[in-house]
């Protein structure tokens, strides 16, 4: 009985297996990339970030060879991994998903569990991508919000823009007026676009009126 919990210590690695939990690492990190890079809507498209992907998968494989069954080795990898300060911070909700997606199969890759390292990448990575493409969960009513700036002294109600409000929103909520200067008004309506392909119709439309400018459309951190 001794001697079995000894054997369970003991772990041993060989170049061909070290190369080939290595590139099973590498070939998951590289799908899963790919899924991020078709998947991706965020504000600014890194390169950093998706080289940071497919290294992240292999580097997290070497760790888990390296800790193997040693209790000692992780817990002075998780001693050594403290003294490291993390200042970057992560904007978009799915970059971290995408960080832990790939940990998670760097891992797999580590233990030798390639079958679960494949096929979960793709596995979890079609569901990301067909959710991301179908917009499931959306609300079918998309909100946006309206900024501009107003010269005049009519009140909001009689404004000249309140026409082309009507006729591309199905809903107007006046959200604050700030004054910037005399008979200069900044506003800032929450709106629900009757159709979304006319939003470009709908700017330059409003921005024929004469008193109105700098106009700006807001909907997930985009600006139309």
């Amino acid at each position: 009985m001794f001697q079995d919990f000894q054997d369970f210590w003991k772990y041993s690695l060989t170049i061909g297996t070290v190369f080939e939990n290595l590139f099973v690492a590498f070939l998951c990190s590289m799908i899963i990339a790919l899924f991020y890079r078709y998947t991706y809507r965020g504000p600014g498209y890194s390169i950093s970030f998706i080289n940071s992907i497919v290294v992240l998968g292999m580097i997290t494989a070497v760790v888990i060879m390296v800790i193997g069954n040693n209790l000692a080795r992780a817990f002075g990898l998780v001693g050594a991994m403290s003294i490291i300060r993390f200042r970057t911070a992560v904007k978009e909700t799915m970059d971290i998903v995408y960080i832990f997606f790939s940990l998670a199969i760097g891992m797999a890759a580590g233990v030798g569990l390639h079958i679960v390292a494949i096929f979960g990448t793709i596995f979890i990575g079609l569901i990301i991508f067909a959710l991301s493409k179908t917009n499931f969960f959306s609300l079918s009513h998309e909100k946006f919000l309206l900024q501009f700036r107003y010269h005049g002294s009519n009140g909001s109600e009689n404004a000249p823009y309140m026409p082309v409000l009507n006729k591309y929103c199905k809903q107007i909520t006046l959200l604050n007026v700030k004054s910037i200067r005399e008979k200069q008004l900044e506003l800032s309506y929450h709106v629900s676009i009757r159709n979304k392909k006319q939003n470009s119709e709908f700017i330059s439309e409003l921005g024929k009126i004469p008193d109105v400018e700098q106009i700006n459309l807001y909907f997930d951190e985009e600006v139309f």
